[in-house]
Order: structure tokens, then sequence, then C-alpha cells
């Protein structure tokens, strides 16, 4: 059996960079893209643009033809990257060919039916081997994988599950007991896109999951602006953002535009984080 050298240790390169993160004093930043938009060779060079601007980890979005879970700008995104071409097949290849070029973490972020057609053991071998880092699929939950998990898990491939507002404490704690890498917490309900304000009940919600995990605790849906991701510092370990830099991509007039604005983003949302900590260390 094959195996990444990722997989053959008892530590991902998810875990060790929160580590790193937690020992520098640092806030993650967790950057999503749709894979693919507008073609997976500009989604190289988006890669590259954000993990040399300091992104912690990228979160690749397999396109999927009914994104249920996602808001506007995220399946626009999807309809682009599936016009062109993309595959499950096609992303797998581009983690591949960024593995040789950057050791940022990454997480394959997908729904179930892409997976489930090319076949979880052949899905989890191939992205093993071609150096991807995790996986979250949106429409698996932690009670209905286990199949699922126990195939990702053979192949040092962390399982990353949402939990949400609605979730009980009793969900939250199967969710905490599935997850690896890091736990990621839907700031709200609903779909995901860049909002003006985050949900009142964040802070209650992020201290019910710090109660039940050790796991960093990354915070998504509607985040987009820096002071979201400073406000963050006092609750969460990391903020993931991705329709605003979706955003980004849609709006650029070329490639390298759209390169130039993603580093330019990631750089502000980093500095905020890095502020963010520091509000939590004077909380204490």
């Amino acid at each position: 059996m094959t195996q990444s050298a990722t997989s053959m240790t008892n530590e991902s390169r998810i875990s060790r960079r929160f580590a790193e993160l937690r020992k520098s004093g640092e806030m993650g930043l967790v950057a999503y893209i749709t894979a693919g938009d507008p073609s997976l060779e500009a989604t190289e060079q988006f890669v590259l643009a954000m993990a040399g601007a300091g992104a912690d980890v990228i979160e690749l979005g397999v396109p999927f033809s009914d994104p249920v879970a996602d808001g506007p700008v995220i399946q626009r995104a999807s309809e682009r990257a599936l016009r062109a071409g993309t595959t499950l097949a096609g992303v797998l290849s581009l983690v591949k060919s960024l593995r040789a070029k950057t050791e940022v973490p990454l997480v394959l972020f997908s729904y179930f039916n892409p997976v489930l057609q090319m076949g979880l053991e052949k899905f989890a071998e191939e992205a093993s081997v071609a150096g991807a880092d995790g996986v979250l699929i949106t429409d698996v939950t932690p009670d209905e994988g286990a199949e699922y998990r126990q195939a990702m898990s053979l192949h040092g491939l962390d399982t990353i599950f949402l939990a949400a507002p609605t979730s009980t404490d009793e969900r939250l704690a199967l969710i905490a007991e599935a997850s690896r890498g890091f736990l990621y917490l839907i700031s709200r309900t609903g779909v995901t896109g860049a909002k003006d304000q985050l949900a009142d009940e964040l802070p209650a919600l992020a201290r019910r999951v710090r109660r039940v995990t050790s796991l960093p605790i990354a915070v998504g849906f509607g985040i987009s602006l820096p002071g979201h991701v400073s406000v963050l510092g006092g609750l969460a370990d990391a903020a993931v953002v991705g329709s605003a830099l979706v955003e980004e991509i849609e709006r650029a007039a070329s490639v390298p535009a759209a390169a130039e604005a993603l580093a330019a983003r990631v750089k502000l949302l980093k500095g905020a984080a890095v502020a963010g900590m520091s509000q939590r260390e004077l909380q204490g």
C-alpha cells in the first residue's frame, strides 16, 4: 500500500501548523477557494500566492453541480470551474503539483457525491499520495461516516467536521471526537457568504465547543473583514475566509491580477489575525 510521507507520521501538516501557531502566539488563517475557477492552472498560482502571503491552511473546494451549503458567490465559482472541465481527479493532480512547490497544509473541501463516484478507498489513497492533508465533506456526518472516517484515517488524512450553532452539547462532543486536525465551527446558520457582522451568539457557542475538545477551533461562514478576524482572536484558533477570496477571483480582470488581489487580501486578514491573538492574550 502506497502512503504519502505525511501519512506515515502520527502528526499531519495541519496539526503541526497549528502547534507552530500556538507556540508563536498567532491565530491562523484558513483560506478557501474553489479549485478550477477559472482553471486548475490558475488555482495553482492562487494557492502559491496565498501561501506566500501568510495563509496557514488552504482549502480547495471540489466543484459540485448542487452545492446546497454554499451561497451565490461559491455557487458561481463552482459553475465556472465545472464549465472549465474541472473534475475530482483533476483537483487531485493539482494537489500533487502543488505539493512539489509548497508545504502549506491542503484540505480538500467537497460534497460526498464526487468522492463516492470515485470510490472511498481510491479517493483516500490518491489524495494521500498526492499530498493532501485533510478532507472536509460537507454532507457527511460523524454518526453516518464510519466507513469514510476509517478510509481517511488509514491513509493519514485528517477528517474535519462541521459544528453548527444548532448542535447540542452531546452533538458537539460527537463531532469533536470524529474530527482530526481542527474542528470547523460554523459561525451562524445558513449558507456560506460574506456578512457585515458576526453572530452575537458566537462567543457562547465557541465556549461550548472549547468544553468538549482540545482541537484547534477554526470559525467560518460569514468571515470576510479584518474586524471579524480580530474579534475571533478571543474565541478561536483560526479564521476561515472563503467567499471574500472567491469574490476577488470573480472581480479580477486577469489571473495575475487575481493572484495579486488574493495575496493582498490574505496579508490584510493575517495581520488582523495576529492583532486578534494579541487581544486574546490581553483577555487572559
